[in-house]
């Protein structure tokens, strides 16, 4: 069995290979040749819980195993932490062990990447983060390795982090431009991207209700039915796109509280098999993620043994 640490799984699973793994994976579902059932959550003690997300297919299987510490801070640990364990569907064998909260990152951030690809009619130039943790850096990380994306505007609620947000990203991609935006900001002065993300965990929106028609607005951040990062009247305006539609249903609190018609929400499998007609106002998208995502980066992983 192949152990890869956190360095390793970084460079076995690049964006140009994840996301077709990742349209494989979605026709496969649709097709109820994965078995993915929904995740088990069980709380350890009220601030922490113990994800376990299965998935199998004819030719691997795969089970993440995921703790989330809110309080680690105070013991200089990592909130999340966990691993990928992948086997031979047809023996059991144990292939590999991957570095979970890598996988989560850039499987998550190729979702959305996927999504902009199904759903945006223009290969996307700009980009807004509303966010400044783990994953606002594998998305933006992922925009510019995938699309070539070359302007950036990052906002979040601390000035002070999002400017060494800003500073690393420009470091480590010198072409691009990218500029910090006071989080206040955006109720008034919204920047023209082609692209938003949301990440973050926040209680209140934090995606503008004024976005342009010609942007598309993704929701990665919040994860809990108590959580929101998208305006009530910006869902009820547009049509909504989730990556996972029984997920969706338990977790993703912008659509939960808004009480949006859930025979409206249209699902990313679907919409990549059905095609999406374009509207004078493009879609949003959430994403709450699943096991068969991470599968997907699993494929990719084991493949890259092979070379």
């Amino acid at each position: 069995m192949k152990i890869f640490d956190a360095a390793s799984t970084a460079a076995a699973l690049p964006y140009s290979e994840l996301v077709p793994a990742l349209v494989e994976v979605a026709q496969q579902l649709r097709e109820g040749k994965i078995n993915a059932p929904e995740r088990m959550v069980v709380e350890i003690d009220p601030a922490s819980v113990l994800l376990c997300m299965p998935a199998v297919a004819a030719d691997i299987g795969m089970t993440k195993l995921i703790t989330v510490h809110a309080n680690n801070a105070q013991y200089q640990l990592p909130a999340i932490q966990g691993e990928v364990v992948v086997f031979d569907a047809a023996s059991g064998r144990r292939l590999a062990l991957l570095h979970g909260p890598t996988v989560t990152a850039r499987r998550t951030a190729a979702v959305s990447l996927l999504g902009i690809e199904a759903l945006l009619p223009v290969k996307p130039k700009s980009a807004l983060l509303i966010g400044t943790g783990v994953q606002a850096i594998a998305h933006a990380d992922g925009l510019i390795d995938y699309f070539g994306v070359g302007e950036f505007w990052v906002s979040a609620r601390d000035l002070h982090k999002t400017q060494a947000f800003c500073d690393a990203l420009q470091l480590r991609h010198p072409q691009i431009t990218v500029k910090p935006l006071a989080a206040a900001a955006l109720a008034s002065d919204v920047p023209p991207v082609d692209v938003m993300i949301a990440l973050t965990t926040s209680r209140s929106a934090v995606i503008p209700v004024n976005i342009a028609a010609n942007t598309l607005a993704i929701g990665v951040g919040a994860f809990k039915p108590d959580m929101v990062e998208f305006p009530a009247e910006l869902l009820h305006s547009r049509t909504v796109v989730v990556d996972c539609l029984a997920g969706a249903k338990h977790e993703a609190g912008d659509l939960l509280q808004a009480k949006i018609d859930w025979d409206k929400v249209r699902e990313l499998p679907d919409v990549l098999a059905q095609g999406f007609v374009q509207q004078p106002l493009l879609p949003v998208y959430k994403t709450v993620g699943q096991a068969a995502w991470d599968l997907a980066a699993a494929r990719v992983a084991i493949a890259s043994l092979a070379g």
